[in-house]
């Protein structure tokens, strides 16, 4: 009697072995991903665009002009307030790899924390006008309409309405990085963050790289 007792013992013992050897090795385990943080909503963390700004140096008109020389396909309608805006992408369009990157992207944000007044100081070719904030609202709306209105008749020949972030430099003045946003209605438009420099007293588009590579977009 005692012996069965001792090999009913043991078949028991080899039935849990058993049991704990097909849970860990047999069947599936269920492994949960990892939690990824959630993004910081840059409107809240880094606002940019805030009221109270002082006037526009003169280098940044510098910047602008030197982009628009030359013959333009469409009149140049620019809006007389800054604004401009750093897609999330992954947290932030912007991919500064290098201490100079860095410091672009630093120099960009503290330029757009508030929003500035444009003046009338481009030195380009071609006409151009400056609207307020409210003229610019109507021509979008009389662009997307295709002015069917006489009130539109002001802005007949606009295509697109431009707002212009003020531009960040760095250290030497000598590179910078620059916003348009070409507005065509209230859902039509373009608009994208990237690097100039200045290269024989001259400014011109930098060629792309992935520090801004992410910061196109169209709407």
């Amino acid at each position: 009697m005692q012996f069965s007792r001792t090999m009913w013992l043991w078949a028991s013992l080899a039935v849990i072995a058993l049991a704990i050897l097909l849970v860990r090795f047999i069947v599936p385990h269920h492994v949960e991903a990892p939690i990824s943080p959630p993004i910081p909503d840059l409107s809240v963390t880094s606002p940019l665009n805030q009221r109270g700004g002082t006037a526009i140096a003169p280098d940044a008109y510098e910047v602008y002009s030197a982009l628009y020389e030359g013959p333009q396909p469409e009149p140049l309608a620019f809006v007389d307030v800054s604004l401009t805006d750093i897609p999330q992408v992954n947290g932030s369009c912007l991919r500064p790899s290098s201490p100079e990157e860095r410091e672009l992207t630093a120099a960009f944000v503290a330029a757009n924390r508030q929003s500035h007044r444009w003046e009338k100081k481009f030195a380009v070719s071609s006409n151009y006008i400056l609207l307020s904030a409210t003229e610019a609202g109507e021509a979008e709306s009389c662009i997307e309409s295709h002015a069917q209105n006489a009130d539109c008749n002001p802005f007949a020949a606009i295509r697109h309405v431009r707002y212009l972030g003020v531009p960040g430099f760095d250290s030497t003045h000598a590179k910078a990085l620059v916003s348009v946003v070409k507005k065509c209605g209230k859902y039509c438009g373009s608009g994208g963050i990237f690097a100039v420099e200045k290269i024989n007293g001259l400014w011109r588009r930098a060629e792309t790289s992935d520090f801004v590579r992410e910061c196109s977009w169209m709407y």
